[in-house]
């Protein structure tokens, strides 16, 4: 097996030893030993030792009630500072002779073979500068850890590069080491998880937190690789104004079934993101305004501030003033509703053509290299970020937009919209679209709900354009859907055209998605309100969630294909806006690879996709490695839009068909027609206990009911607790073995092979099979599972060990991720700490079951911490 890397294991090592010194002060050497006990013995229960694994049981269960949350919290944080470790380690200092790592190359590379290919230059730095990639931010329930204790991670792995030099003396080595030790121990006696459910107004804040601390930074060094490869490759620049990825946010916008999430709300968020923009951009002003003191200016310059024997300063302080005004104003108004002083600024160009004025003045006067320093880093802030820092989207369930309108036909006299077909109701809405007169009269008292929908269209027609993204319909099945939003909209007074965007998430509705737009695209007067590309989002965790992730994939990858036949055949462009989790299950993997294998034609320059939970902390939390992820989809995108992969040929779409159909059978038939599989679940999984952990601020269900009630992530949390994973892979035994069986092998092959749809999806499920374990979840069966639902237990861990024996017939290698050792060894080392908090969370579930505890109990909080550290060991869990 494959070592990981000396540093890596020296680091990961110091790490735990600086834990282990700060728990023995606290809770005494044999307290540090029994937890060396503990991952001993699961060290030798991996490796097969009864020796091991009886020990380690015994352990576990005879720790008394006041051990239950240090030993939780114990290997909780070793995972997560293994996490640190191996992150720091992807952008570490590079030694000669060492090669950069794939994701800092990678645009660089792709341009020399684009170039090699026959692209001209000119029109790859076009294409680059025209790129229009936004990544929207999203707050789910599984990002537990604490904003706090975040920032004490950051610095850990900020101590970890200052120590990684060779030419450090003896005192700044044990210097860092001190540093190391104090914030290690700062981590330990901080409380890792918020007692109470953080509120989405405290969401969004760690949002723009991850903005502040990393973002900000990241930002404007990853646009200056990017010009540096271009400028490389073909002699040309990244135009100034070029922003290719953006960022969007659902933060406070997103009232989809949480009803926390008010028109109030969203106008709080959107005026702190322009306090926040506001006072960054003001840091970056007043450190402006000091370092730019030269005399010599443009006559454009000295036009704007006059005979200033400090023109630069005269200039970068009359925008410093504007930014606090725009900061005051943002502040007031979060209490009331002041008229926005003249100084405020209101578009983005005020922000702007300062400091441009600036950058051109000191080009022309030969001092270019001052100009390209922090001025230019601002500058792309400013074109990135804006005034608005972020754009909010608001999602609303498209039930919630039919019940207010059925609620005005009522009042109307106009008869009940509920009970129109979708012709009476296209005809209605598309009338009242057309029509100059207000449909609502003054005197109309709607319903708390029905007052909710429309008090959020008044805050979108009243926010500023910049501010907002799209208007997203969850659930959407039909044209009528997106009217309905529309003369929502306009009835509460928007006057300028705003993306108003289906969301097609069950299958039904994917199979429907090309029909739906073609009849949208073709209605009278539409087109006329769209003003921009059609987007459409595309739903993968309820998609996943109803039919598997054999027939989701499938459907999503034919509705793409339809929906840019449909856009092509209308000529609208279109703009796939792709609703990712962080798991497989909801369609989660490596962004680079993802991107790559989408249908030709469907990634025309655009792209947009859900960044959410943990893996906003995992990917965008630190500068370096942020800038490695904004590389990664910066060359995958242009890659995609150049040269897309091939279109599936016939045989494979046959093929395709028949998986997807076998596989929904399959998963189906367990889900929703055995009779136990309910029951088993919730006993099984810590279900239950999710829904009443202070996770996030929307409820774990939409209403009452079975699985269909759960949302998806929820749902897909819970099994990868337990390790079984079910999601992810229930149907692949069935449909790969099926097609094995009647002789397809050396089709399944070729697909493999050849189409970079399919094969993403097998390496996307032998990576999660590699991180599923039967033992593990037969383990949660023993100890919480009624006796007449075991049997069902053994044969789901049937079922996976068939997936298992699928994919490896259909790879040729004899044990899973072969080709990527060091990945194994990696899930092997967490192993070590995960199997203890398995072990320690079935104990804690079959206890808390027992009793009525309280949420704050030790027990409780313990519970909490098991779920916390497991979701740190296994990363993408949400």
């Amino acid at each position: 097996m494959a070592q990981i890397d000396a540093r890596l294991r020296e680091d990961v090592h110091q790490l735990g030893d600086l834990l282990g010194n700060t728990i023995r002060i606290q809770c005494g050497a044999a307290f540090v030993d029994k937890i060396e006990r503990i991952r001993q013995g699961a060290k030798a229960s991996r490796r097969g030792s009864d020796g091991g694994a009886d020990p380690l049981s015994e352990t576990l269960d005879h720790l008394d009630e006041d051990e239950l949350l240090p030993v939780a919290r114990a290997f909780n944080q070793f995972l997560n500072l293994a996490n640190i470790a191996e992150q720091y380690h992807r952008v570490r200092r590079r030694g000669p002779g060492e090669p950069e790592p794939f994701e800092s190359r990678v645009l660089a590379e792709l341009l020399q073979r684009l170039l090699a290919d026959g692209h001209a230059g000119e029109a790859l730095a076009r294409q680059l500068g025209r790129l229009d990639i936004e990544l929207v931010l999203t707050a789910h329930p599984t990002e537990v850890a604490r904003r706090t204790l975040i920032q004490k991670y950051d610095a850990i792995a900020a101590q970890l590069a200052a120590r990684d030099h060779s030419d450090l003396s003896e005192a700044e080595r044990e210097r860092a080491k001190d540093n190391l030790q104090r914030l290690i121990a700062e981590a330990w006696h901080t409380e890792e998880i918020r007692r109470s459910r953080p509120s989405p107004v405290e969401e969004a804040k760690w949002g723009f937190a991850v903005i502040e601390h990393s973002l900000w930074q990241a930002v404007p060094n990853f646009l200056r690789q990017a010009d540096r490869a271009l400028h490389a490759a073909t002699g040309l620049r990244l135009p100034l104004e070029s922003a290719p990825i953006r960022f969007a946010s659902w933060m406070g916008g997103d009232r989809d079934g949480n009803p926390n999430v008010t028109a109030a709300v969203t106008r709080e968020v959107l005026l702190l993101a322009r306090w926040m923009a506001a006072d960054l951009y003001l840091r970056d002003v007043e450190q402006l305004a000091a370092s730019l003191s030269m005399q010599e200016a443009s006559a454009e310059l000295r036009a704007q501030v006059g005979d200033s024997a400090e023109p630069y300063r005269s200039l970068l302080k009359q925008l410093r003033e504007r930014l606090r005004a725009t900061r005051s104003w943002a502040q007031e108004s979060l209490q009331d509703e002041p008229t926005a002083a003249p100084a405020v600024l209101q578009d983005n160009r005020e922000l702007l053509e300062p400091l441009m004025l600036c950058y051109r003045s000191l080009h022309a006067c030969g001092m270019g290299v001052i100009a390209d320093g922090p001025l230019l880093d601002c500058l792309r802030r400013a074109v990135t970020f804006g005034l608005f820092l972020v754009r909010l989207d608001v999602r609303q369930d498209a039930s919630r937009h039919a019940a207010a309108l059925n609620e005005i036909t009522d009042y109307l006299g106009l008869g009940r919209y509920a009970e129109w077909d979708e012709e009476v109701r296209q005809q209605f809405l598309l009338g009242e679209l057309a029509n100059r007169r207000p449909l609502l009269p003054m005197h109309f008292r709607p319903s708390a709900e029905t007052a909710e929908v429309l008090a959020t269209c008044r805050e979108v027609a009243a926010a500023p354009a910049a501010s907002l993204g799209s208007y997203v319909i969850s659930m959407a099945g039909a044209p009528s859907d997106v009217l309905a939003v529309q003369l929502l909209l306009k009835e509460a007074g928007l006057q300028r055209p705003m993306r108003v965007v289906p969301l097609f998430e069950t299958l039904a509705d994917l199979d429907q998605a090309g029909p739906v737009i073609d009849r949208l695209l073709g209605l009278k007067g539409y087109r006329a309100r769209l003003q921009g590309p059609q987007e459409v989002m595309i739903g993968y965790s309820d998609s996943a969630k109803d039919a598997g992730t054999t027939a989701a994939a499938w459907a999503q990858y034919r509705a793409q294909e339809a929906l840019v036949q449909v856009c092509a055949a209308h000529q609208v462009e279109l703009l796939l806006f792709h609703g990712r989790g962080g798991t497989v299950g909801r369609g989660g993997g490596p962004a680079h690879a993802a991107i790559l294998s989408q249908p030709p034609g469907s990634v025309a320059g655009r792209f947009r996709t859900t960044e959410q939970g943990e893996m906003i902390r995992f990917k965008f939390g630190l500068p370096d490695i942020a800038e490695q992820n904004l590389n990664l989809y910066l060359a995958a995108v242009l890659e995609a839009t150049l040269q897309p992969p091939p279109t599936p040929e016939p045989a494979w779409r046959e093929l395709m068909d028949r998986l997807a159909a076998d596989g929904l059978g399959a998963y189906r038939g367990v889900v929703r027609e055995h009779p136990q599989f309910v029951e088993y679940f919730r006993q099984a999984t810590p279900e239950q206990e999710l829904g009443r952990l202070p996770l996030g601020s929307r409820p774990a269900k939409r209403r009452e009911g079975g699985v269909e009630s759960l949302r998806a992530i929820p749902w897909i949390f819970a099994w990868t607790q337990t390790r079984l994973m079910l999601p992810a892979w229930l149907g692949w035994e069935y449909a790969l073995a099926n097609a094995l069986q009647r002789g397809e092998g050396e089709l399944l092959g070729q697909m493999r092979e050849r189409w970079p749809f399919f094969r993403t999806r097998i390496d996307m499920l032998e990576m999660v099979l590699a991180k599923a374990d039967a033992t593990i979840a037969q383990l949660y069966d023993e100890r919480l599972v009624a006796a007449e639902l075991r049997p069902l237990g053994e044969h789901l861990r049937d079922l996976l060990s068939q997936a298992v024996s699928a994919v490896l017939g259909l790879t040729g290698q004899s044990r899973l991720l072969a080709h990527s050792p060091e990945t194994l060894e990696f899930i092997s080392v967490r192993n070590t700490y995960l199997d203890p908090l398995h072990l320690l969370q079935a104990e804690l579930l079959a206890r808390s079951r027992q009793r009525e505890n309280q949420a704050d109990s030790p027990l409780e909080q313990a519970l909490l911490v098991s779920v916390a550290g497991i979701a740190a060991g296994l990363r993408n869990t949400g």
